[in-house]
């Protein structure tokens, strides 16, 4: 007699339920600390936006140099992921080979450093360069030269957060970050206004505030690696001095198309910065606010899909195509839901998230606010493809596949998507809000296009992993 198996009901399902459950262990607590870490950075919009217009626009103008630099010496930071998560997914006893990783990933952070000083130092005329408004180029350049301390250290802090994450822990540097952004709102309370007897540095005051606090934090993450049980297992800074120019050579071939990649994407938005400037001040600052405010939303599903490359990279170590397929596609959509949470108040409430970065009651401030009420509804609209694209990209780099998405990226980003924003904001009458129509272009070309190459590599048996 043959007996027919017969599967419980949900169980095609429990693997896609672990799944889940593992990317929600690592991923909403490094989606925690994105968004945290995020907020140094809008603290700092939100308190120099009371000093005026003018000051908000100077600090974005400066902040489009300066990130710039960190996105494209993000790249070896980030290559700790997949260089770590496939070492472990393979053996997870090889800790040698996950240390040289992170070792030459903290190499490559602070190598990168010094030429990004040289570019910091012509900030003013960068900016002049760029047709922006002489007075606020001037505002710019002592900002960014007191961020540039802590450049290093914020690189520092994403390798280490990577490196952690592979192994599963996640929390600490939550905790660490919450403690340092907390730091950076009261340094900038005494250094920004000149409280409680400090000297008022407002701009300057600011960048000090950051670099501090970039410092501190990095400082934490390496005690924690140093004493934690697991983590001090890696023996990671014992002789951290010694060079190890084989894993260096892999870490910047890997990292330097992962940095040019969040470059190209940045420097869209930067460069949408540069449009507004052409368009006026109140258009600068407005679109700071909107920015700021379409960079929270990401924040959940950058981490989360941070999460989704440690998975893949585990699952491909592991040479589980299956387990990669699935980690993949977990992460796409738990990035969508996660960024329509903020995307859909930004819409329904644009009135009062402007109101949060600006003093509705001074008159000054009016025509700022009703750029921000225009722009944060295509803000919203344009979150779907941004998680999606965010989501494809991280579990492309998860796979060590680099270069294809660097392409894919300048393509959506420049050929498509600054083309169209070039066009709309400053040939048609849509002006700044055609800009943000450009920016919607670009980032929906990239999810299809990054969604497709995804796709594309995962559907063999073998999982491949492109240098």
């Amino acid at each position: 007699m043959v007996t027919k198996q017969v599967t419980a009901p949900g169980a095609r399902f429990a693997p896609w339920r672990r799944e889940f459950l593992a990317l929600m262990a690592l991923g909403l607590p490094m989606a925690a600390t994105q968004l945290v870490q995020f907020s140094i950075q809008t603290i700092d919009v939100l308190m120099i936006g009371r000093l005026g217009p003018d000051y908000l626009a100077g600090a974005s103008l400066g902040l489009v140099v300066f990130y710039t630099m960190f996105l494209l010496g993000l790249g070896p930071a980030m290559a700790v992921t997949p260089l770590v998560a496939q070492t472990l997914g393979a053996d997870p006893d090889n800790h040698t080979d996950a240390r040289r990783s992170v070792r030459m990933g903290l190499w490559a952070s602070a190598m990168f450093s010094a030429p990004a000083l040289l570019v910091f130092l012509f900030t003013e005329e960068i900016e002049r360069a760029l047709g922006q408004p002489p007075h606020l180029a001037a505002m710019a350049e002592p900002y960014v030269l007191a961020l540039a301390p802590g450049l290093p250290f914020a690189l520092g802090v994403i390798a280490m957060r990577n490196f952690l994450a592979a192994i599963g822990r996640t929390r600490a540097p939550l905790y660490f970050i919450i403690g340092t952004t907390a730091l950076n709102a009261f340094l900038n309370y005494l250094l920004i206004y000149g409280n409680w007897g400090f000297p008022r540095l407002e701009l300057v005051g600011a960048g000090i505030a950051s670099s501090l606090s970039h410092a501190i934090g990095f400082g934490l993450l390496v005690a924690y690696a140093r004493f934690e049980a697991k983590s001090r297992r890696f023996d990671l800074f014992t002789r951290v001095w010694r060079p190890d120019w084989e894993r260096l050579r892999e870490v910047f071939r890997l990292g330097w198309p992962i940095g040019v990649t969040f470059a190209f994407e940045a420097m869209l938005f930067n460069a949408a910065i540069l449009l507004m400037g052409r368009l006026g001040v109140n258009e600068v600052a407005a679109y700071q606010v909107a920015l700021n405010v379409a960079a929270i939303a990401f924040m959940g599903p950058l981490g989360l899909a941070m999460a989704g490359a440690t998975r893949v990279g585990l699952n491909a170590g592991a040479k589980d195509i299956v387990g990669v397929r699935r980690a993949a596609v977990v992460s796409i959509l738990a990035c969508i839901g996660a960024i329509m949470i903020v995307a859909v108040p930004m819409m329904a409430a644009p009135n009062f998230i402007a109101g949060l970065y600006l003093d509705a009651d001074l008159a000054e401030n009016a025509a700022v606010i009703a750029l921000v009420v225009s722009f944060l509804p295509i803000a919203a609209a344009f979150a779907l493809f941004d998680a999606t694209q965010v989501a494809a990209n991280q579990a492309l780099r998860g796979l060590k596949d680099v270069r294809v998405p660097m392409v894919i990226t300048f393509i959506s980003y420049w050929v498509i998507g600054f083309t169209v924003s070039a066009w709309l904001g400053l040939g048609t009458e849509l002006a700044a809000r055609g800009v943000w129509f450009g920016l919607l272009a670009g980032l929906a070309a990239a999810s299809v296009m990054l969604s497709i190459r995804l796709w594309a590599i995962t559907r063999d048996e073998q999982p491949k992993t492109p240098a």
